[in-house]
Formats: C-alpha cells, sequence, structure tokens
C-alpha cells in the first residue's frame, strides 16, 4: 500500500526518503540546545527533537523546563533551518504551544488520552503518534483515527517498544508490527531505538534493521555528553557515533 505523505516544513514522511530524526532527549539551557541544533545540522539529519515537558515515572526527576524551552527549540531550529518537534503532555499547554512548534509528539503514557487527542486533531498540525507501552496495534490505529478524523491532523506513527518478559532491554522493539502498521494504515511509520532498547550500543543495528524494513524513518536520541544529559543518559548516542549512523545508512538514505 502506498504511504500517506506528512510534510513538516521541508520534510516529507512518505517512505522514498527515511526521515532521521535527532536530538537530546530533554533540553537543559538555551545554550545547550543552540550547540544541539548546530551539531545536528553539521550530521544532516532532518529534523530536531528535544523534550520540553518531560513525563517521568518518579515525580523528583528532572520534569524538563517548560515552555520556555519550547522557545528556545523554536529558535535554535530556525537558526540552522531544520523542522522540529516536541511532546506535548497537557491538552491545556497545546494553545500555548500550537504557533511555536512544527509537529507535536504524542508520548506512550498519552496514546490513550483520547480528549488530548481530539484537542490536538483541531489544530491541523502534524502529530508523531508514540505506541503506548502495552497497546496493541489495533488501539494504537484508533488513537491515531482520533486525530485523523476528529480534525484531519496528519500522523505519523512511532513504534517505542513495548513491554516484554524480557529484562536485558528497557522494552522490546516489535519491527514486525510497526512494518505491518505501515502497511495495513497506509500511514508513515517511525522507530524510535532509543526508548525500544534503551541501550545506546543497539541504536545503529536497530536503525538499520528499520531502514531496511522499509519504515519511514528512526527517532534517536543524542547528546554532545550522553553520560552527562539529564534524561535517560543509557540510551543516548554522542555526535561521532551519530555521524557513524548516518554513514553507515547512507544506502537506505540515498538509494530511494
Amino acid at each position: 500500500m502506498p504511504i500517506n505523505p506528512v510534510q513538516v516544513k521541508q520534510v516529507i514522511f512518505d517512505g522514498q526518503q527515511p526521515v532521521i530524526i535527532a536530538g537530546p532527549c530533554s533540553i537543559e539551557s538555551e545554550d545547550h540546545i543552540y550547540q544541539e541544533a548546530h551539531a545536528l545540522k553539521k550530521a544532516g539529519v532532518h529534523m530536531i527533537r528535544a523534550g520540553a515537558y518531560k513525563p517521568r515515572t518518579c515525580p523528583h526527576d528532572f520534569q524538563g523546563l517548560g515552555f520556555e524551552a519550547v522557545k528556545f527549540l523554536r529558535q535554535a531550529a530556525d537558526e540552522v533551518n531544520l523542522p522540529m518537534v516536541t511532546e506535548v503532555v497537557s491538552e491545556y499547554d497545546i494553545d500555548l504551544m500550537a504557533d511555536w512548534v512544527d509537529m507535536f509528539q504524542v508520548g506512550a503514557r498519552n496514546m490513550y488520552n483520547y480528549q488530548l487527542l481530539k484537542r490536538l486533531a483541531k489544530t491541523g498540525k502534524p502529530v508523531l503518534l508514540k505506541r503506548g507501552l502495552s497497546a496493541s496495534l489495533h488501539e494504537w490505529e484508533m488513537a491515531g483515527l482520533y486525530l485523523m478524523t476528529e480534525g484531519k491532523a496528519p500522523v505519523v506513527y512511532c513504534e517505542r517498544g513495548i513491554r516484554s518478559f524480557q529484562d536485558q532491554t528497557r522494552n522490546t522493539l516489535d519491527l514486525a508490527g510497526a512494518i505491518l502498521m505501515q502497511t495495513r494504515t497506509g500511514q508513515p511509520v517511525i522507530i524510535d531505538p532509543s526508548h525500544a532498547s534503551g541501550r545506546r550500543d543497539l541504536i545503529l543495528p536497530l536503525t538499520k534493521a528499520s531502514l531496511a524494513g522499509g519504515l519511514a524513518g528512526v527517532m534517536i536520541e543524542v547528546h554532545h555528553n550522553p553520560d552527562q544529559a539529564w534524561t535517560d543518559a543509557a540510551q543516548i548516542i554522542d555526535y561521532p557515533s551519530l555521524h557513524q549512523l548516518m554513514k553507515e545508512c547512507q544506502p537506505w538514505i540515498v538509494s530511494k
């Protein structure tokens, strides 16, 4: 089935050229995101990802810098002429963020938040919809329909790993489910190998497998000093690793 293209400024998710989205898990300061944005541009990625609002399991963990960080990300993305995507965690923040973001992200914890999805749909902005931690493909697909039927918001699905019985990785990447989802729905599906594995040493092989499988792209967490990152340090790669990834993935990126 042909993929319904989703456009975010100059970037098109259509399966013809895989989209590489990369950036820090969380925005730590204005200077930090400017530094990261210039490094991402140099590496050749297509979009910037970075978290301003961070839903965390522990209430004492860093929760993000909030709307100020959205503004930092907007300015940094504009400076390097790359589109950006960031997560919205509350329906009350949608109107505040709508004029600043190119693409909203709905995280795994909020896939079932149908009021949030309905409000997002009315903005008409593209949405990156992550799969819930234990969501079936049908439930994930129906969450996307809330966005596409309530307000015609273009949807890119993001497989970020599901919970399973194994304990050697943070989650279990459902690559077969992601490929089936793209084939069945006709919507672009990308992979988040950072959350799927929780291990930086698995980012490159999971990215290769995803692109070889014909998926529409990947979203990777990157930081100039991963071990010092404020969130999710174990699953973040550094910039030399990103450059190596871009080099090794060129056969898929340029051949389509």
